[in-house]
């Protein structure tokens, strides 16, 4: 393992996107823990970019304009789906009441977080592209070597992800008992998710 797979993976990991946003949201609305399972599920959702860059269908999707291109579309249709919930639950963030029962289930905040990374095709091409830089061409051991450097990857993301939401966690209470401060900041969530459809809209493959 080389230092500089390690500090790229980092600054990738760290650089501000969906899933960090999806997870601060996680954070701040319902505290570390669901934070820690935006993260959980947004890990999981490097999973099938992972299996197919090693796999090489990652090649076919770099290859293939139309493959790209409606992966692409479904990554925009997603994040505007993500934005117009964000602004349309005026609750979204506020603080839950003790029963519960206005808390999103594990399985549900998992699943939106896995899809926001499931469609994000170009992360499939940033493991495409950026795994075998650091696989030494012909190496008898080239599978084990990205699988583990895929791990790596995914535990970073874990990691710096959950940093996020227990931050966003931390000031949670001085947030959200703000109405004011509360439907800027969903403002500010949903502007960003549509910012980063237009973004990944307009980018070529």
């Amino acid at each position: 393992m080389s230092i500089e797979f390690v500090l790229t993976t980092l600054v990738i990991v760290a650089t501000p996107g969906t899933g960090v946003l999806f997870t601060l949201a996680a954070g701040l609305s319902r505290g570390a823990r669901a934070a820690a399972i935006a993260a959980f599920g947004c890990t999981l959702g490097i999973v099938p970019h992972m299996i197919a860059a090693i796999t090489g269908l990652a090649a076919l999707l770099n290859a293939s304009a139309v493959a790209f291109q409606t992966l692409k579309y479904l990554g925009v249709a997603y994040l505007v789906y993500m934005a117009w919930t964000t602004f349309r639950d005026k609750g979204a963030l506020a603080v839950p009441e003790p029963t519960g029962r206005t808390v999103p289930s594990a399985r549900k905040v998992i699943t939106s977080a896995v899809l926001l990374n499931l469609l994000n095709p170009k992360l499939t091409v940033f493991f495409f592209a950026f795994l075998p830089q650091f696989v030494p061409s012909g190496a008898p051991n080239a599978l084990a070597r990205m699988l583990a450097l895929s791990g790596i990857f995914m535990l970073a993301t874990f990691v710096v992800f959950a940093v996020y939401g227990a931050c966003a966690a931390a000031v949670r209470d001085q947030v959200v008992s703000r109405p004011t401060v509360v439907t800027w900041m969903r403002r500010a969530f949903g502007a960003s998710f549509l910012a980063l459809a237009g973004r990944l809209a307009i980018q070529n493959q």
